[in-house]
C-alpha cells in the first residue's frame, strides 16, 4: 500500500481526486478522513500534529524559576492524538509513504514530523513531493518525480519552534510572576511578538509627542469660458516651490492681494506625457497590502488565499518571489480565462502584440509569485469573500501582462496681483493596465487647455487655516512591510503575529493602536532588558535559521547561541525583578482605574469575578466592600471621558456588533436606585395564585426589563431596549392584558414595541436557529458542505472542534466556526 500524507484534510481530498481521477472514496478512522482507491491511501494532518513543550515537571509556574526553562529539555508530544493514531495505523500496513505537505519551511517540518511518526512504526521508503499549486498538472508532475525530505529546511523550522518556546515561556513566566498576573491574565512575551509590539508602541509615542504647527494654504478658482478649475498659491522658498505659509500675517497679506483682483494671467504652460508602468507580481506582502484596501485583515486575507490554494485555484500564497518562472506561458494562462467571467479582459490582453510580464526585484526558487492557476471556480463554488480575493489575484496577474498606461500632464502657472498660482491637471490617454486592474488609482484632474498670456477670470479666493498632522498609525499591511524590511518574522508568520497581539489584548482597532498594557510591557523591557524588544536580535535569529536551511549552521549551534543570549537577558532582569513587578502592576492598575471610591477614597477598579463576570470594586477591599455592577454583555473598556458629578471614567462594553457605551457606573446605579417600578399589568406566571404584577424595572447595571414585582420569589422577566424613553400607551394587548409600549415617542422615528410579551415572542421567533442554514453566514451550499463533513445539526456544530471543521470543510475558516458557535451560545 502507498500512503500519502498532506498538511490538511482539504488538501488530502483534492490530491486524492486528482490522482484517482475522481474515483477515490472516503472512510473515517478515529474521526479522521482517509481517502482510498486501489492500493493507495491519502490522509491529511492538521498542520503540526506534534508540538514541542517542556517536561511535566516544569509545568507549575510557582515551583519552577523561569530561568530554569533556558536549559530544560524540550520534548515532542502529540497534539492531535486521533490523527497521530490514524497515521501510525496506516503506516504499519504501508509499503511506501509519500510526504506531500506544503512546500516551505513550516511544511517541511510538518513533513519531517510525519516521517518520524512513520519511523516509529516501520522502516518503509519515504519520499517527498513538492508543488506550488494543487492543480492536476503540478500534482501529477510532482508525483512522477518524487524527491527526498530536506532535513536542513525542516531543522530551520524546528529551531524556530524551540527558540520561540524557550524565549516565550521563560520571559512570559518571569514578567507574569513579577507582576502577579497569573491565570487568564498572564503577560505574554514572544521573540517576534515583542519587537513587533515595540514598532507599534514607538509609533504611538511619536503621535503622542507630536506638537502641531499652524500653517495656511490659499486657493483660487480660475475660469476659462465656462470651465472652472482650482489653482493653489505658492511662493519661492530658497529655490523650491512652497504652498504652506507658516506666518499668519504673510498668509493674510497674500489673501488680501489675491482678493483685490478678479483675474489672473497665464505665465507658463507645460505639457508632458508620462508612462505608468504596470505593477509587479504579487508576493505575500504585496498581496496582503492589496487585500487590505478591500477591507481584509492580514489574517483573513491569508486564510482565504490558503483556501483558494488548497482548492487548486491559485498558487501557494506564502512567497517572497516577484518574478514569474520561465515555464509560465502567459498566453496559455490567459487562454484559460476565455469563456469565463473574465473573458472580455483576457481576450483584450491576448490581442496585444507582445505579452511580457513585469518583474520585481526579488527572485527565489521555491514558489512563484501568487497568481491564478487556470483552474477556474464559478461564483457558486466559493464564498463571496473568496471570489473577491480570487478576482484580485486574477486581475493582478492580468495587470502584470498588460501594457503600460499613458498619462498626459498639464501644468499651468498664472500671476495675479504679483502672486503666483499653479494648477496641475492629468488625463489618462491610454488606460493600459488600469483597464483590467481597477484597484489602482486612475483618477483624473481636468485643467482646460490654455495658452501663455491668456487672461482667466478669478471669481473666488479661499484661505484655509490648517495644522501639521502627526504620523499615521501603521495599517496592518504597512506594519507587515516594515517587519519585512527589518527582518522581523517571516512571510509565513507575520500576519499570525499581529493576530496574537490582538488576541492577547496588546493592540486594538484597525489601524492597530497599543493598549496601556502594551505600553507598560514595552517600557519595562526597554528599561530593564532591551534585548526582549530588539528587532536586531530577532532578525539575527531569523538569519541564523536561514543558515540552517542552507546547511551553513546546525540546529544545535543556533539553539545553543540563543540560550546564551537569553541567559544574558535574565542576568539583566534578575536584578530588577521587584522594580519590574511594581512597574507593571501600577500600569495594569491604571488601565482599570475608574475613579475615587465615595466611601473610603481608594480607587474604584474594573474587576472580574470568579464566575467571569465584570464589576466595579474598591482597591481597599477587604476593608472596603463598595461595589457597582457592570452590564453582563461585553468586555469593559475604560474611556478617557470623566463624569462631572462623580469624577469617574465612563465605560464602554466591547461586544462586537453590539458594543455600546455604558457611561458612568455610579450615575447608572444611582439612577436605578432613584427610579420607581412602573406596574403595567398582571404577571402571567404568578398573578392568579400570588397576585404578582409586571413592572418596568431599572437595574443598577444600566439594563431595563419588565419583571415580576414578587422577585426573587418569581423570576419572570422580559428584556427591554437599553436606551430611549419608554412610554406606556392606552392600547392593551387582547391576549396578555398588557399595555403596548413605545420607545422614544417624541422622536422623528419612534419604535412601537407593542405588548412586551408579544414583542419578545416575535423576537425569539425571528432569531430562532432551527437548522444550520438559519445561522448568519451559512447558506445552503455551506450547510451541505458541513453536513457532508458530519456536522449535520446544531448540537454537533456547538460541540465541534473549530480547527477540525476548518480543515475538513473547504471555504470555512476556524474564525467562522467560532462565530457560528457564538451565535448558538447567544
Amino acid at each position: 500500500m502507498e500512503l500519502i500524507i498532506t498538511e490538511k484534510d482539504n488538501a488530502a481530498r483534492r490530491i486524492a481526486e486528482i490522482l484517482s481521477e475522481g474515483s477515490a472514496e472516503s472512510e473515517r478512522r478515529n474521526g479522521v478522513n482517509v481517502y482510498r482507491w486501489g492500493d493507495k491511501r491519502v490522509v491529511g494532518l492538521s498542520g503540526h500534529v506534534v508540538g514541542v513543550d517542556f517536561p511535566p515537571e516544569y509545568s507549575d509556574w510557582r515551583d519552577v524559576e523561569p530561568v530554569e526553562l533556558i536549559s530544560a529539555d524540550v520534548t515532542k508530544e502529540p497534539t492531535q492524538e486521533n490523527i497521530v493514531a490514524t497515521l501510525k495505523q496506516l503506516a504499519r500496513r504501508a509499503d511506501e509513504a509519500v510526504i506531500a505537505t506544503d512546500y516551505d519551511r513550516e511544511g517541511e517540518l510538518i513533513g519531517k514530523e510525519a516521517y518520524e511518526l512513520i519511523r516509529d512504526e516501520t522502516d518503509i521508503p519515504v519520499s517527498r513531493v513538492r508543488f506550488s499549486s494543487i492543480t492536476d498538472r503540478e500534482v501529477r508532475e510532482a508525483f512522477a518525480e518524487p524527491d527526498e525530505i530536506d532535513f536542513d529546511l525542516a531543522a530551520a523550522g524546528e529551531a524556530r519552534q524551540i527558540i520561540d518556546l524557550m524565549w516565550g515561556a521563560a520571559l512570559t513566566r518571569f514578567l507574569s510572576l513579577s507582576a502577579r498576573q497569573l491565570g487568564d491574565d498572564f503577560i505574554s512575551v514572544g521573540r517576534v511578538q515583542s519587537p513587533t509590539l515595540k514598532l507599534i508602541v514607538d509609533r504611538e509615542r511619536e503621535i503622542e509627542a507630536f506638537d502641531p504647527e499652524d500653517y495656511w494654504e490659499l486657493f483660487a478658482d480660475l475660469q476659462k469660458d465656462s470651465v472652472a478649475f482650482e489653482a493653489q498659491y505658492f511662493y519661492d522658498d530658497d529655490g523650491t516651490e512652497a504652498e504652506r505659509v507658516w506666518d499668519e500675517a504673510a498668509a493674510e497679506a497674500a489673501y488680501e492681494d489675491l482678493q483685490s483682483v478678479d483675474a489672473a494671467t497665464v505665465t507658463s504652460v507645460r505639457r508632458r506625457t508620462r508612462t505608468d508602468s504596470p505593477p509587479t507580481p504579487f508576493n505575500t506582502t504585496a498581496f496582503i497590502s492589496a487585500a487590505s484596501s478591500l477591507g481584509y485583515s492580514a489574517q483573513r486575507a491569508m486564510s482565504i488565499a490558503e483556501e483558494l490554494y488548497t482548492a487548486g485555484y491559485v498558487t501557494y500564497p506564502r512567497t517572497d518571489n516577484t518574478v514569474y518562472p520561465e515555464d509560465l506561458d502567459p498566453d496559455d494562462l490567459l487562454d484559460e480565462f476565455v469563456g469565463s467571467a473574465f473573458a472580455e479582459d483576457a481576450e483584450s490582453l491576448l490581442e496585444q502584440d507582445d505579452i511580457a510580464p513585469t518583474e520585481g526585484d526579488e527572485e527565489t526558487t521555491d514558489h512563484p509569485p501568487i497568481h491564478p492557476t487556470g483552474e477556474l471556480p464559478s461564483k457558486a463554488d466559493v464564498s463571496e469573500d473568496e471570489w473577491e480575493v480570487y478576482e484580485l489575484i486574477v486581475r493582478r496577474f492580468f495587470a502584470t501582462v498588460a501594457e503600460a498606461a499613458t498619462w498626459e500632464h498639464l501644468r499651468v502657472v498664472a500671476e495675479a496681483a504679483d502672486r503666483s498660482l499653479k494648477a496641475n491637471g492629468k488625463r489618462l490617454v491610454e488606460p493600459g493596465y488600469h483597464a483590467v486592474y481597477p484597484y489602482s488609482s486612475a483618477s483624473e484632474n481636468h485643467v482646460p487647455d490654455v495658452e501663455e498670456g491668456e487672461e482667466l477670470t478669478m471669481p473666488e479666493v479661499r484661505i484655509e487655516a490648517k495644522q501639521t498632522q502627526p504620523p499615521r498609525r501603521y495599517g496592518q499591511s504597512r506594519l507587515i512591510q516594515t517587519m519585512e524590511d527589518l527582518g522581523v518574522g517571516t512571510k509565513s508568520t507575520r500576519h499570525n503575529t499581529l493576530e496574537k497581539l490582538y488576541d492577547r489584548g496588546y493592540i486594538e482597532g484597525d489601524p492597530p493602536r497599543p493598549t496601556t498594557l502594551a505600553m507598560a510591557v514595552v517600557e519595562a523591557a526597554e528599561e530593564f532588558a532591551d534585548h526582549v524588544v530588539s528587532e536586531e536580535m530577532t532578525a539575527q535569529l531569523e538569519a541564523d535559521m536561514t543558515r540552517i536551511a542552507d546547511g551553513e549552521a546546525t540546529l544545535e549551534n543556533v539553539t545553543d547561541e540563543s540560550r546564551e543570549m537569553l541567559e544574558r537577558v535574565f542576568e539583566e532582569l534578575r536584578e530588577s525583578r521587584e522594580e519590574i513587578g511594581d512597574y507593571l502592576q501600577e500600569s495594569l492598575k491604571a488601565d482599570k482605574t475608574l475613579g475615587p471610591c465615595p466611601e473610603c477614597g481608594e480607587d474604584l477598579l474594573v474587576r472580574r469575578s470568579r464566575q467571569g463576570s465584570y464589576f466595579v470594586g474598591c482597591d481597599g477591599f477587604p476593608e472596603c466592600r463598595n461595589t457597582l455592577p457592570l452590564p453582563s454583555t461585553g468586555e469593559p473598556l475604560v474611556l478617557e471621558e470623566v463624569c462631572d458629578d462623580h469624577d469617574m471614567h465612563h465605560v464602554k462594553m466591547l461586544a462586537g456588533r453590539d458594543t455600546f457605551v455604558h457611561g458612568c457606573p455610579r450615575c447608572e446605579a444611582e439612577a436605578a436606585d432613584e427610579s420607581e417600578d412602573e406596574v403595567i399589568g398582571p404577571c402571567p406566571d404568578c398573578n392568579e395564585d400570588e397576585g404578582g404584577e409586571l413592572a418596568i424595572k431599572h437595574l443598577r447595571s444600566g439594563s431595563r426589563l419588565v419583571g415580576c414585582t414578587r422577585y426573587p420569589d418569581c423570576d419572570y422577566s422580559l428584556p427591554l431596549p437599553r436606551n430611549g424613553d419608554i412610554a406606556i400607551t392606552d392600547t392593551y394587548c387582547e391576549d396578555h392584558d398588557l399595555p403596548e409600549l413605545v420607545v422614544d415617542p417624541d422622536s422623528d422615528d419612534p419604535w412601537e414595541l407593542g405588548c412586551p410579551i408579544c414583542n419578545y415572542e416575535e423576537y425569539k421567533a425571528r432569531n430562532a436557529v432551527e437548522d444550520l442554514a438559519d445561522l448568519d453566514g451559512i447558506g445552503s451550499a455551506t450547510a451541505e458542505k458541513l453536513e457532508a463533513a458530519g456536522v449535520d445539526d446544531l448540537d454537533t456544530l456547538r460541540e465541534a472542534d473549530s480547527d477540525t471543521v476548518a480543515t475538513e470543510v473547504q471555504g470555512v475558516s476556524e474564525t467562522q466556526v467560532r462565530e457560528w458557535q457564538a451565535q448558538l451560545d447567544d
